[in-house]
């Protein structure tokens, strides 16, 4: 499979990026510390990550809390590794399987809601509300008929005022 993992902080108004590989990183502690890197002064730090026009996600890191993280798609955690790092910073909500006592036809109604809520997407949301992108629109981008992850992204950069360091990064 392949990806495109772009990194971008905001120092002072100014957006910076860079491209990153997770082909060294093997959990999420790994690939906040990659996120990071050079973006100590950072008042925001973004990572945004598209896998074979089929997904996104993204991470957000402010300061000292944990990172939040939204996918486009959470069938992408258990086919790719990329998406079962990012989930590790996404709120999932697995159905509930524990009502193991109920009838047959209760069980193939659960399978078919479980299959819909896993492309559904996941994580939270709201982490670009405040630099543009409010919840309702971000989810609103994924449910869209014909829209490229990539082209989803460069939308969400425009909104958030570094679609030109993104493009920048792109083109190199």
């Amino acid at each position: 499979m392949t990806y495109f993992a772009s990194a971008l902080a905001r120092t002072d108004g100014k957006w910076f990026a860079r491209e990153l590989d997770f082909s060294e990183l093997e959990d999420l502690d790994g690939l906040v510390e990659e996120i990071r890197r050079g973006a100590d002064d950072a008042d925001v730090v973004l990572l945004f990550v598209e896998e074979d026009d089929e997904w996104f996600g993204i991470v957000r890191l402010d300061e000292d809390a944990d990172p939040r993280a939204f996918i486009s798609d959470g069938r992408v955690v258990e086919t790719s590794s990329v998406g079962a790092l990012l989930a590790e910073a996404a709120t999932v909500t697995e159905p509930d399987e524990d009502d193991d006592d109920e009838g047959e036809d209760d069980d193939e109604e659960e399978e078919d809601e479980a299959i819909r809520i896993d492309g559904d997407p996941i994580g939270d949301p709201e982490l670009l509300s405040d630099i543009g992108t409010p919840a309702k629109r971000l989810l609103a981008l994924c449910a869209e008929e014909g829209q490229l992850p990539a082209d989803i992204i460069s939308s969400l950069c425009e909104s958030a005022g570094c679609l030109d360091s993104l493009e920048e990064l792109r083109g190199a």
